[in-house]
């Protein structure tokens, strides 16, 4: 319908409208609609009343109106003045309890009617009123809803009675209807699509509060709250670690469509450490007995060796010491267990002693007190005075095997078991190991001798016993060595160097770093590997350092005894693996500063790869001597304490008091 002033008469508003404010509100919007026709009609010219939120959008768009229209237009600029009620909106919902919801996560000003319905007519915009939400009016909403979209169509706005009822005006009344409809777009954003009405989006005039965009529970966020020591996780733990997981790591958790915050997710590592949370269904179908290779949740699996080695390789320290039975033990192990370089603590650790001291299980809490509390004792074990001791990092306890020992004695007459060799094997992950610690028979001559002890060797340690072999169809009988992945050898060897103590000293003296070239080239051992009468398969890491026999006792002079031995590298370590390029030696040298014996320590750092495997072997069952632990960490905390009381003594004393 139209009015006689041929203005189509405005359908009613679809606005929300609230409990107080709003009947103030609906009667300033019926006077200005009223002003407006009046003043339409009394003097025929074209009024632009823009509402609060839009007048700069609407000054800035009657600048592109042409020359023609701007003559016959007069132009009323109004200063919008804020409501006194910010952030009312358009009802999204029928519910008051809704609305109020999101009305928390909205702040703008106020919210427009759809301007189509009267930019279509007369290209005038109508102040819009906004009311809160009453039940019960869905329907009118929606039908005023549809009937405006109706209106801003272009063909709507050719056919509206204002350019017949206009005469002579009427291509200037066509024009100001497209700029006005041009413009409702402008304030609509995009067209509405399918029928549904979509509200244009409305910059707020001041900055919008933060928004919580976290769904996580609230209890489970307050429950793993992160440290504060611990909020760079992430950073320390790639480039200082270098072991980020692969299986449950933060790209998989992102993935999968968990919505999360940095909070959540570096609590949950903050609570578990290192290591990556356990999924619920991992934990259910998880078998401790029995599995297969790429089993999920498998506990020796690839999954679960992705999450502690995602490059699957694992650090080991290897070390050959001859004690000279001596009783006296070093003050500090530090320089021998844990050198300088590299920097980081390896994963394992294996020392093998000849000529062991009298008590072994003193040295045995040495180990444990210098390697600290992060180690445990795997397992430990002796032939007569040749030990053997491996310690574990005790977060991979769990996915060792049973460990099982054998021994070969290659001096038969003496009573006390001085020469030979004792080994000591078990599986991680999916791949086995073997270590073996020997000493060979002395003499610069009995090459021979030391050939047999290695033969015999190999062919008496009964290994392994319980623990299937991981690739039988590449073992042998007669060849323990070829029975596991990994095989690490080492000890007493005595290997001399075929030369006179002139010659080596002479050689030593000019070159009094690690040039050693020319006196491997005298080597025994090395001429009896590069042969192939010992040590079939086995490699040795490039020798950089000075011969570890034989030393005075707390010097660092060679033998000045009337025997005057030749300087040798009797003390070796050797390695083998089933794979090629499996084992890489970062590391071999000697420990200079430990003079108690006549030997000086000798070891080697590997870095080996390790394969997932299955759940089918008898497992450890995280077993370790735990009474060593805690003597050993007691020893630690009690040195630790007398430091710091002798340091507190020494600058207590030196304060002198004048009475």
């Amino acid at each position: 319908m139209s009015t006689p002033n041929g203005f189509p008469q405005h359908s009613r508003a679809c606005v929300t409208q609230s409990t107080e404010g709003g009947a103030v509100q609906d009667l300033h919007a019926k006077k200005a609609s009223k002003a407006a026709k009046k003043e339409a009609a009394g003097n025929g010219v074209l009024t632009f009343e823009d509402p609060p939120s839009v007048g700069i959008s609407l000054n800035e768009t009657l600048k592109l109106l042409p020359d023609e229209l701007k003559a016959n237009t007069k132009i009323k600029s109004v200063t919008p003045r804020p409501p006194r009620k910010p952030r009312l909106e358009r009802a999204a919902s029928l519910d008051e309890k809704s609305w109020r919801r999101w009305r928390r996560f909205r702040t703008s000003q106020e919210s427009l009617t759809d301007p189509n319905e009267t930019s279509s007519s007369n290209g005038s915009l109508q102040e819009a009123s906004l009311s809160p939400p009453v039940r019960g009016r869905a329907s009118p909403c929606h039908q005023c809803c549809q009937q405006n979209s109706l209106h801003s169509s272009p063909d709507a706005s050719e056919a509206s009675p204002m350019g017949k009822s206009r005469g002579g005006t009427s291509d200037l009344g066509k024009r100001a209807s497209e700029i006005s409809s041009a413009f409702g777009g402008l304030l609509r954003g995009k067209a509405f699509a399918g029928g549904k009405p979509r509200l244009s989006q409305i910059m707020p005039a001041r900055p919008l509060p933060p928004m919580e965009l976290n769904v996580a529970s609230h209890t489970l966020r307050t429950a793993n709250r992160i440290d504060s020591d611990c909020m760079d996780y992430r950073h320390y733990s790639q480039h200082k670690f270098g072991r980020v997981s692969s299986s449950l790591s933060d790209s998989r958790l992102h993935g999968n469509g968990m919505v999360y915050d940095n909070c959540s997710t570096d609590s949950m590592k903050s609570t578990f450490s290192l290591l990556t949370p356990i999924r619920s269904k991992d934990v259910r179908s998880r078998s401790y007995l029995e599995g297969s290779l790429l089993a999920n949740g498998a506990l020796l699996g690839a999954e679960e060796l992705s999450r502690y080695f995602p490059d699957r390789n694992i650090g080991i320290f290897v070390a050959t010491w001859n004690m000279q039975g001596q009783k006296e033990l070093p003050v500090n192990l530090d320089d021998f267990l844990l050198p300088t370089d590299p920097d980081y603590a390896q994963d394992m650790y294996v020392i093998g002693v000849q000529e062991g001291c009298p008590d072994r299980r003193e040295w045995e809490i040495r180990l444990q007190e210098t390697l600290g509390p992060h180690y445990v004792m795997l397992y430990s074990a002796a032939h007569g005075v040749l030990y053997m001791s491996i310690f574990i990092r005790r977060d991979l306890i769990w996915f060792c095997s049973e460990v099982e020992y054998a021994t070969v004695t290659t001096r038969i007459v003496s009573q006390i078991k001085t020469k030979g060799a004792l080994g000591i094997c078990f599986t991680f992950f999916g791949t086995s190991f073997l270590f073996i610690t020997s000493h060979f028979t002395s003499g610069d001559s009995k090459v021979n001798e030391r050939k047999l002890d290695y033969n015999k060797t190999i062919q008496a340690l009964t290994l392994p016993k319980n623990v299937p072999d991981t690739n039988p169809y590449r073992s042998s009988s007669n060849d323990v060595t070829t029975r596991f992945d990994e095989v690490f050898w080492f000890g007493d060897f005595n290997f001399r160097l075929n030369k006179d103590r002139e010659t080596v000293d002479s050689i030593l003296n000019q070159n009094p770093e690690t040039d050693v070239s020319k006196l491997l080239a005298y080597d025994q051992l090395t001429s009896e590997m590069s042969r192939g009468s010992i040590f079939k398969g086995f490699q040795e890491a490039d020798i950089n350092f000075r011969p570890s026999y034989k030393f005075d006792i707390g010097k660092d002079s060679y033998d000045t005894t009337s025997k005057q031995r030749t300087p040798s590298y009797t003390d070796r370590v050797v390695y083998r693996s089933r794979y090629r390029d499996d084992i890489h030696a970062v590391k071999y040298s000697s420990c200079p500063v430990i003079k108690t014996s006549d030997h000086r320590p000798v070891f080697a750092l590997f870095r080996v790869k390790v394969r997932p495997g299955r759940d089918n072997i008898p497992l450890a069952a995280g077993q370790f001597d735990r009474e060593l632990y805690l003597i050993g960490i007691k020893r630690r905390i009690t040195r630790e304490l007398q430091k710091r009381q002798e340091q507190k003594d020494q600058k207590s004393s030196s304060v002198c008091s004048i009475s």
